[in-house]
Formats: C-alpha cells, sequence, structure tokens
C-alpha cells in the first residue's frame, strides 16, 4: 500500500515525540507498506519565528534575535539527542542544523537592520521550522536502520505560484513530485519538508494555512497514493468538539463534501484547501491520532457511507463579526450587493456566511479582526445613504451531513432544540448543496446550542 503520512506540530514536538513518529513509520514500512512522510516543525517554532522576525522589523534589536536563536538551537539539539541514537547520525544532523541556524541568524539580522519584512522575507523566514525538523526525523529514522532521505517541498517537486503567504501549486508539479521520489518509494521512508514549496525562480513560499495537510494533499496525488494519512492529537473527525460535548464521537467515514462544509464551519481538524487535491484525485483521506496508531479514526471519501442520522456533526464559529447593511437604494438596483463584496475582496477580508431577508438589506459574517475595516470599507465606497452596523457579541453553530439534502423537517428539528433552550436566532443561512444549516446566536449559548443540537440528532449514541 502506497501511503503519505503527514505528522503535525504536536506530533513531532520533540525529539521523544520524534522518535515516536519514526517508530510508528518503521512498523508500517516492515510490514511492506510503501511510505513517504511530510512533517510539520516543532511545537511552537513556526510561531516563535514569526514573532521574531516581527519584533526584528519594528524594534531592531540585535542582542533578542542571538536569544531566539540560543533558545532555537537548544530545542532543537535537544530533540536531536532524544531522537537519534546513533552518535554518527547525530553528528551530521546537528552538523546541518548549525548551518542552517547560521543561515536564519543572518536573515534576521538583516530584518533588524533594514526594519522591513516583505512577504517573501517572512515565508522564508516560517520556512526554517520545516527545514529543520525534517532532518532530524530522517536522522531518526535512519538510526532505526530504515533508508531515509529528506527533502524541502520544492526540492520534492512543489513548484508554486508567486503568492507568498498563500502559494499554490503549479500544474507540473505533480510530474515533478512523481519523476523525483517514486524511484526511492519502495527502498526508504523519504521525508518532506510540509507547509512550504518554491516559485519558478526557486524561491521559497508558502502555502498558507495546514499548508503541511496541504503538502500531504499534493505528494499524494504526484506519486499517485492508495491513500492520505494526517496524523493528528485527536481521534478523527468528531461528531462535536469534545470539550464541550463529553459523547462526541469519532466519525467513522464523511465524504469530502461534508468534511469541506465542516472545515469552513469552524472545525479545525481539515481545511477545504488540504483536501481539494486529493477530493479532485479520489484518493481516500484518512484522520488518525498518533496517540492511538491502532486506532482508524476518520476516512474521507468521495462517496458518502450510508448512515442512520442525517446530520453528520455539529461545529461552531466564534471570534466573528455580523455586519448589516441596509439602504432603500438598494432596492430596484442591480449590481449593489456586489459591489459591497468586490470592496470587502478589494480588501482581502474573507465573507464567512451571507444572508439577505429583503432587497433593502443584507447581513454577512467577517473575523473579528476584519470588523473595522469592513465597516470603513463600505461605509467609504457606498455613502453615507447606507446604513451600516455591527455585532461581536455572536457565534455560529451548524449542522452538517449529506443526508439533510432532501430530508424535510431538519430546519425544523434545529429551530425546536435551539427554542427549547431559549436561545434566539438572530440570522440564519443555508447552503446551495443543502448540507448545512447554519444559524447566528449570541457568543454567550453557543456551548448550550452545540449539545442541544449534537442531543436533537442523537450524534453521541454509538
Amino acid at each position: 500500500m502506497k501511503i503519505v503520512m503527514k505528522f503535525g506540530g504536536t506530533s513531532v514536538g520533540d525529539g521523544k515525540r520524534i522518535r515516536h513518529v519514526a517508530e510508528l513509520l518503521k512498523s508500517y514500512f516492515d510490514k511492506g507498506n510503501q511510505v513517504i512522510m511530510v512533517t510539520s516543525a516543532l511545537a511552537g517554532v513556526t510561531d516563535g519565528l514569526l514573532e521574531t522576525a516581527m519584533a526584528a522589523c519594528e524594534q531592531g534589536k540585535v542582542s533578542m534575535i542571538s536569544e531566539f536563536i540560543a533558545g532555537l538551537k537548544l530545542k532543537h539539539f535537544n530533540a536531536v539527542n532524544d531522537a537519534i541514537d546513533n552518535k554518527k547520525i547525530r553528528a551530521e544532523v546537528i552538523e546541518h542544523l548549525e548551518t542552517k541556524i547560521d543561515e536564519l541568524e543572518k536573515a534576521l539580522i538583516g530584518i533588524c537592520y533594514l526594519g522591513e519584512l516583505t512577504s517573501r522575507s517572512k515565508d522564508n523566514i516560517s520556512s526554517y521550522g520545516e527545514r529543520l525538523a525534517a532532518p532530524i526525523v530522517s536522522g531518526a529514522i535512519r538510526s532505526l536502520k530504515i533508508p531515509s532521505k529528506y527533502y524541502t517541498g520544492g526540492e520534492a517537486g512543489v513548484i508554486t505560484t508567486d503568492s507568498f503567504g498563500n502559494a499554490k501549486p503549479l500544474p507540473k508539479s505533480y510530474a515533478l513530485i512523481h519523476e523525483r521520489l517514486t524511484p526511492d518509494f519502495k527502498t526508504s521512508i523519504q521525508v518532506i519538508t510540509g507547509f512550504i514549496g518554491e516559485n519558478e525562480d526557486g524561491n521559497i513560499t508558502t502555502l498558507g494555512r495546514s499548508g503541511s495537510d496541504y503538502t500531504a494533499s499534493i505528494i499524494g496525488v504526484g506519486v499517485k497514493a492508495d491513500e492520505i494519512w494526517l496524523w493528528k492529537e485527536v481521534d478523527g473527525i468528531m461528531t462535536a468538539n469534545p470539550k464541550i460535548v463529553q459523547d462526541a464521537q469519532t466519525i467513522q467515514f464523511i465524504s469530502y463534501q461534508e468534511a469541506m462544509e465542516l472545515s469552513s464551519l469552524g472545525a479545525e481538524v481539515l481545511h477545504p484547501r488540504a483536501i481539494e487535491p486529493s477530493m479532485h484525485n479520489n484518493i481516500p483521506v484518512r484522520v488518525k491520532s498518533t496517540f492511538k496508531p491502532d486506532f482508524e479514526g476518520t476516512l474521507v471519501i468521495t462517496e458518502n457511507k450510508t448512515s442512520k442520522n442525517v446530520v453528520k456533526a455539529v461545529s461552531m464559529i466564534k471570534k466573528i463579526a455580523l455586519v448589516n447593511v441596509s439602504s432603500v437604494e438598494m432596492v430596484g438596483s442591480t449590481g449593489k450587493v456586489a459591489r459591497i463584496f468586490a470592496v470587502l475582496a478589494d480588501k482581502n477580508v474573507n465573507v464567512r456566511l451571507i444572508s439577505q431577508g429583503s432587497e433593502s438589506s443584507i447581513s454577512f459574517i467577517v473575523n473579528e479582526s476584519d470588523r473595522v475595516k469592513t465597516v470603513k470599507a463600505i461605509k467609504a465606497d457606498l455613502g453615507e445613504s447606507y446604513n451600516v452596523d455591527f455585532r461581536t457579541d455572536v457565534a455560529v453553530v451548524a449542522v452538517v451531513g449529506a443526508g439533510m439534502a432532501g430530508t424535510p423537517g431538519v430546519a425544523r428539528r434545529v429551530f425546536t432544540a435551539l427554542g427549547k433552550e431559549n436561545i434566539n436566532i438572530i440570522m440564519i443561512s443555508q447552503g446551495s448543496s443543502e448540507y448545512n444549516i447554519s444559524c447566528v446566536i449570541s457568543s454567550e449559548c453557543v456551548n448550550t446550542a452545540i449539545l442541544a443540537l449534537h442531543n436533537e440528532f442523537e450524534l453521541g449514541k454509538k
């Protein structure tokens, strides 16, 4: 079986966990599977890199960089010592890390003196997390007497657009990945840096949110994998957030479309972009727990398996703002709504949900962090004849499931369950696919709402 396995920051958080991952990979390789591993950075490293780069740009303190570099070295050298028990391999890896960390320090000092941090520089700096992790993981695998090589995303063939911070793979990437990785697929465990690629000029790019998952999906398509496994710290995709709902269950099977709906509505296990290449090439994606390797987790597939529940899961979005735009000028006029969203697109504001109750008004959800520029942009473009107001004391709750399509009474059950808890619905939105019903409610009621909906659709019953 050809499997591309991605391990996140928690799974490779330190040396002991990297050793555990290496042993896990060896167990699958020894059973005759062909395995490629995609790694994230060690826990907290990417955030630390970006925070230090921003501080270097704004404050220009070289002493601060020296302190950060010392801590970064200690973290990675400790990881090497815990993950690799072969002295020769350990020395090789430390020598490589010394070189890379020296490069990083010079780049950060350059930012310090220039007082400038471009998108291109930010991608270069943030890429060091994965570039430092990959040789440690590969070294740990080699110390278990399994051949292993490590590659950056670009070296593996992930060639992207020039959109620094949010790059996408070019079509030629898949052929390059196949050409570069398949010759050693059967005889070694290759380790690829997640999150990063390179543009056609050879500059490092990053793939944005859930970039390591995205990399795994891209690599899986390139090598024509049988499955792509995303190893997380959770048991799979759950029927609800287990921190809120104690009897939340792992969903055994879920369709690509359902998984995408869930992720866009607040579930953080998967990101829509991360499974898009797999979906278009019909490669199953399995979400598993690093801490329960024998548990099958959730399988994301093209066709939805039959389920006794029309609703598959309940999700939520917090830290949002509800924006209302109204004006009599909207009545009977064409292009006014399009103009509103064109203005927001120019400001890079992501609109999460939309609801229009009449010609004279429209309501939509944006991230709370975008609230101020959203209101300013609309008022500046449309003028004083438009009333724009907002609320930030709100959250979204949503029910998701392919079984909802064409099934009467689902909306009634949602509204009745919330009504029994005296929860007022401020806004309603339903996707054209009929795979979800979303409600905006007061943020103080969100946990109660999640529990009520989970119970109403009996998602906690095995």
